[in-house]
């Protein structure tokens, strides 16, 4: 959790660090990039808190475990419990939004579903998360209407649109709701748009959600540690 905290229009807020949880394979362009089949429901998987780090911070990859994919997404800061909740109950529990990034070790994941094993190791380990402050959503407008943009190394790798999402966000809130309870301080995840593509030590990123927010970070290796 190096140097993360919940901070909304540039106040920090006292919510505990909760999960984050990720929606997979919520634009069809980014699934078909992988050659992974458009899903009917959303895919979800869960990342524990010692994942997030801060975007605004270096990001520190495990170069050992091979290729770290970066995949930029809206996040959704929740700020009050929601169980089976509503549309209108998921709106109201929407404390701030922002953008970060789904790290994922791309071939360690693809060693994971040859063997038809979950995908943890790739998708949770220590800085998985990294994740920017937010806006409340008042500042940002319509949530299906953003954009969400990563340049690598002064080169623009991913350019979509949150109207792309196969899932909105509030209808996405609602689902994920049906299954386990989100409570204040915990992030969703909302997908990627297509362009994910693989970090190397030394890469420049800059990150941003529409005209709001804009993190600048680059990329460390992570000391490997002695089992």
């Amino acid at each position: 959790m190096q140097g993360y905290q919940h901070i909304v229009d540039d106040e920090i807020i006292n919510l505990p660090l909760g999960k984050v949880v990720c929606v997979g394979r919520n634009y069809a362009a980014h699934a078909r990039e992988l050659n992974n089949p458009v899903p009917t429901e959303p895919v979800l998987f869960i990342k524990p808190n010692t994942a997030l780090a801060s975007l605004s911070e270096a990001i520190f990859i495990p170069c050992h475990l091979g290729e770290c994919h970066f995949e930029t997404e809206m996040s959704i800061l929740i700020g009050q419990p929601l169980t089976q909740c509503t549309e209108p109950q998921a709106q109201a529990a929407i404390l701030g939004v922002g953008i970060g990034l789904d790290l994922t070790l791309r071939d360690l994941q693809q060693q994971l579903k040859d063997k038809s094993l979950p995908w943890e190791k790739a998708k949770s380990f220590d800085g998985a998360c990294p994740a920017s402050e937010f806006v409340s959503p008042d500042r940002l407008g319509e949530l299906q209407n953003q954009q969400i943009r990563l340049s690598l190394n002064q080169q623009v790798r991913q350019d979509g649109s949150s109207a792309d999402m196969l899932t909105p966000v509030l209808p996405l809130l609602v689902y994920i709701s049906q299954f386990f309870t989100l409570l204040p301080g915990d992030l969703v995840f909302t997908g990627t748009p297509a362009g994910v593509g693989s970090l190397a030590i030394g890469d420049q990123l800059d990150v941003s959600l529409s005209e709001v927010i804009h993190c600048r970070t680059e990329v460390c290796a992570r000391k490997r540690q002695s089992l």
